[in-house]
């Protein structure tokens, strides 16, 4: 059910990558006070991790986080360890406090206590769940086994869309591109095991033996399930024909940026035309969906491809391929260890290059945070986020947004007419800071302390039915898309909004004890990355009122593409690892919001130090203010990553690596050059520079 966020559309700084937030570094069992963890974050500007060898016109990303590694090299339960995840590391200890005690309580509890508790407790039950086995899943392996014809496939499908199994393609619920006040449903393409569709079609060694660790993988699974070594293995090398026929007619993750790829509005019967093998009504029916007339279908030419997938492929291997899909889309936590264990060997040792699987009690806390994000948000929220920090964010937001507004008039390459639509755009834009201002209500998620694996599918249902039923309805602007302890930021824009939440609120980030240079880099250039977000090359697709509208002059237009084009090279050149070079076109937008976020930080900086008479070139405690502020910039992103880490990023994450969230942006801002020194000409001062905004 669970649609790609290419579909959805909002922007997340991705402060810990996406493929590196959910690996923390094995710690002791026992519970960690808030008070120890906190001591433990580093300040907003930690002259310990300079390399004061390094030349930083050279290179700033050594000068400003060279030594970073020596105190936190990379553990060997992650595949990249980085500032984000000091930060992170610290609000899973706080909340692993949290489940701790409640799971601990009795029956004083609260209901959402309770929930969360008995969530976090299940999961950590591994005596349980290895003696259950597969008895939990037999329900659903026997639903499988009874099928007879393809026909019926519809009522199985159904039920896959709400329990979250990525079987042939997706279904859910999504706002109108084309009218942000409607909710409306959505059709996906889905059903791929490897994390993206050119995967299954690179070639060089690399990507072989990707794939065929892949085959390994499926193969050891079905043997789990009871398969025959032979069998097993004729059965897997069917599902990755299967899957790469898929991919065949998917369409590849850097053409999904563009909304107006990803956007088909179709009547339910044309849907019916294109995939005559299945039963579209049925399917909506089955899964909940209210009476729709028109869906969304993001790949019109995927569902035609599926239908000629379905048609070819023998009824034995798609049941094959069920049962893999069944078993792959199980939050590991839930499955017996073996299960377990062969799952984190392909998708974290091999494909991350990860070698040792997280402590236990880490994986269930961000599972309960993922299934219960708000209940546990509610109570981290009252406990670790003061109503100080949440009114200074607001006046930096104010700050930043006010800069915004000025540097839009400066701008010698856009029109009044568009210059108009533009500010008027930034005035309409939600600051959402902390947690929401309701809180989401899970009295009807039936949770117990017994039932790890129900849990798990509870909560899917759940939250993929709470979706379904926006449909039609009003638009909630008030929603959020993270819980309030997550470690990151982001922007939407449909809804129009920039969200914090309470988790990246703090040290380093924003630390009240820094000075308001360090502050403007570090959550300042994270506040303009967001806002940027709504001008970048997906977000000017936009309008103020969330619409997939054109109001942009065409002449403004053909500037803005010649601008961001120079990005698109810039970032082509850079290295990332081998001979990998960084996807200019996928990071795009992300290298647009990192420029165009710290320019607008600098000048709000800028305007604060006006207020207050700070001089930006007079030195305090070795830097002036105007480097205080680029280096707290650069120590957002100081860490390392591991080589197999780092090809995935390339490959499937809009984030440019951390190295060139650096210096791929201050070598665009001559305020950098001047204020370290540095002569044109230099590697961080060059001659000519990439600006959009």
């Amino acid at each position: 059910m669970k649609i790609h966020n290419s579909v959805l559309y909002a922007f997340s700084l991705a402060v810990i990558s996406t493929f590196v937030c959910a690996m923390a570094p094995a710690q002791s069992t026992s519970t960690q006070s808030s008070q120890s963890s906190r001591q433990t974050l580093p300040p907003g500007l930690d002259e310990r991790f300079l390399d004061r060898s390094a030349d930083p016109c050279v290179n700033f990303f050594q000068y400003a986080c060279g030594n970073f590694s020596k105190y936190y090299p990379i553990p060997s339960d992650r595949s990249g360890f980085g500032m984000g995840t000091l930060l992170f590391e610290h609000n899973e200890s706080v909340l692993h406090t949290m489940l701790d005690n409640v799971a601990a309580s009795g029956a004083n509890r609260t209901a959402n206590q309770q929930k969360i508790g008995d969530y976090y407790g299940a999961c950590m039950d591994t005596t349980a769940i290895d003696r259950e086995g597969l008895q939990p899943f037999q329900a659903e392996l026997d639903r499988i086994a009874a099928l007879k014809d393809k026909s019926e496939l519809n009522s199985l499908l159904a039920h896959y869309q709400l329990i979250n199994v990525n079987a042939f393609f997706g279904l859910g619920e999504q706002q109108d591109f084309k009218d942000a006040t409607k909710q409306i449903a959505v059709a996906d393409q889905g059903g791929l095991g490897l994390p993206e569709r050119d995967y299954y079609f690179r070639t060089g060694e690399a990507a072989e033996k990707t794939r065929k660790q892949y085959l390994e993988h499926i193969t050891n699974v079905l043997k789990l399930l009871g398969e025959s070594d032979g069998e097993a293995a004729s059965d897997a090398q069917k599902i990755l024909q299967l899957e790469t026929s898929l991919a065949k007619v998917s369409l590849d993750i850097t053409s999904r940026r563009n909304p107006k790829n990803v956007y088909h509005m179709m009547e339910v019967g044309e849907l019916q035309k294109l995939t005559p093998a299945l039963q579209w009504n049925e399917l909506l029916l089955g899964s909940d969906f209210p009476d729709v007339a028109q869906l969304n279908v993001t790949n019109p030419d995927f569902f035609k491809g599926l239908n000629t997938v379905l048609e070819a492929t023998d009824m034995a291997t798609i049941k094959t391929y069920l049962r893999w899909q069944l078993i792959n889309s199980t939050a590991s936590v839930a499955l017996p260890k073996p299960f377990d264990d062969e799952h984190f060997d392909f998708y974290g040792r091999k494909l991350r290059g990860q070698p040792e699987q997280e402590a236990r009690w880490k994986r269930c806390v961000q599972a309960t945070d993922s299934a219960l994000g708000e209940a546990l948000g509610q109570v981290y929220v009252a406990q670790e986020f003061p109503a100080t920090s949440k009114e200074a964010m607001l006046q930096m937001v104010h700050d930043i947004e006010n800069a915004m507004s000025q540097d839009i008039d400066s701008l010698d390459w856009m029109t009044p007419e568009t210059k108009t639509r533009a500010k008027a755009k930034l005035h309409a834009v939600a600051d959402k800071i902390g947690y929401p201002d309701h809180w989401r209500d899970y009295s009807k998620l039936i949770v117990e302390r017994d039932d790890a694996y129900g849990n798990a599918e509870r909560a899917a249902v759940f939250e993929n039915l709470r979706e379904i039923a926006k449909i039609g309805k009003p638009v909630d602007r008030g929603e959020w898309g993270m819980s309030p302890p997550t470690v990151n930021a982001y922007y939407s824009p449909s809804m129009n909004d920039i969200n914090f939440p309470a988790g990246i609120l703090q040290p380093p980030f924003y630390d009240p004890k820094s000075t308001d240079a360090e502050n403007y880099g570090h959550i300042g250039g994270i506040v303009g990355h967001e806002l940027t977000h709504g001008f970048d090359d997906q977000g000017r697709l936009f309008d103020g009122s969330g619409n997939l509208a054109d109001w942009w002059t065409s002449q403004d237009a053909k500037k803005f593409e010649e601008k961001a084009d120079c990005t698109v090279k810039e970032y082509n050149s850079f290295v990332a690892v081998d001979d990998l070079h960084v996807n200019g076109k996928l990071t795009l937008g992300e290298n647009t919001a990192d420029n165009g976020g710290l320019r607008l930080a600098f000048l709000a900086l800028l305007a604060d130090a006006k207020r207050k008479n700070i001089d930006l070139s007079e030195k305090l405690d070795g830097f002036t203010p105007a480097q205080q502020f680029f280096l707290g910039h650069a120590q957002n992103w100081c860490g390392s990553t591991r080589p197999e880490q780092m090809r995935l990023q390339v490959q499937t994450d809009p984030h440019s690596p951390r190295e060139f969230r650096v210096n791929g942006v201050v070598q665009n801002m001559p305020e950098f050059g001047e204020a370290f020194g540095c002569k044109v000409g230099q590697p961080m001062r060059p001659q000519n520079i990439c600006r959009v905004w």
